[in-house]
């Protein structure tokens, strides 16, 4: 069974979307509706936004920004970054999905994963110190939204700065490390399986990589270990007192 040894690991990031809380339908069911609503009202035919292929393909795993360029590309359709209100843009159609995805999480809020909340507690009760990160300013309104604040030390949201091909960004993943006060090399790394292979050269003693949709990277995906829930992750030690 893989395991996080807390003799040699004494802290761990997450990433917020899609490895510790259900997102992706949210993101998905929004995004749907948003570019559905936009081709609709274009005078040429276009496919529909699918709600798995496109949006596994083209949207997560990006900024909202770069997710918009990448889907209309498909469709040949290329838009301003920014324009006059009314006016469709590269910004109003990502201000339009943040807008619902906000409103979901504000009206249902959003599900916690079993197994990653049964490794936070084992974690945080082995001495671990833990933090979430987001690709985006959505941090702390997920995991409130999901009732897990209260199992992180540090939150920290992304800047969705463009042409990231995965979030959240090494400015992210550095702030997340020096606010849980531990050297990189100390810090396992729990990411999405898509963006584990840019996690692996940040230098983080162990990457672990959720690979939910069944998506399997191939050799040299960045991965130490690659799991498809994080109960199936094994907590090995304690951290040492003196440790953090």
């Amino acid at each position: 069974m893989p395991a996080i040894d807390l003799t040699s690991t004494t802290a761990v990031i997450f990433d917020a979307d899609g490895v510790v809380t259900d997102t992706a339908r949210a993101h998905a069911a929004a995004w749907k509706h948003v570019f559905d609503t936009f081709l609709a009202g274009r005078a040429e035919p276009y496919a529909p936004f699918d709600i798995r292929e496109d949006y596994l393909r083209h949207v997560d795993g990006r900024s909202r920004a770069d997710g918009v360029r990448a889907f209309l590309a498909t469709r040949g359709v290329h838009l301003p970054e920014d324009g006059p209100p009314g006016l469709p843009s590269v910004r109003s159609l990502a201000r339009a999905e943040e807008h619902l995805f906000a409103g979901h999480l504000a009206r249902y809020g959003v599900a916690a994963f079993p197994g990653t909340v049964g490794l936070l507690h084992e974690l945080r009760r082995r001495g671990a110190r833990t933090a979430a990160v987001s690709g985006d300013g959505d941090c702390s309104r997920i995991v409130t939204a999901a009732a897990v604040a209260h199992l992180f030390d540090v939150l920290v949201d992304g800047d969705a700065a463009p042409g990231r091909p995965c979030r959240p960004g090494p400015a992210q993943l550095r702030e997340a490390a020096r606010l849980l006060g531990a050297a990189p090399e100390r810090i396992a790394l729990v990411e999405d399986a898509a963006c584990v292979a840019e996690a692996g050269r940040r230098g983080f003693g162990l990457v672990v990589g959720v690979d939910r949709a069944g998506r399997r990277p191939g050799p040299g995906h960045g991965a130490d270990v690659l799991v498809a829930d994080l109960g199936e992750l094994k907590v090995i030690g304690r951290v040492p007192v003196n440790a953090l």
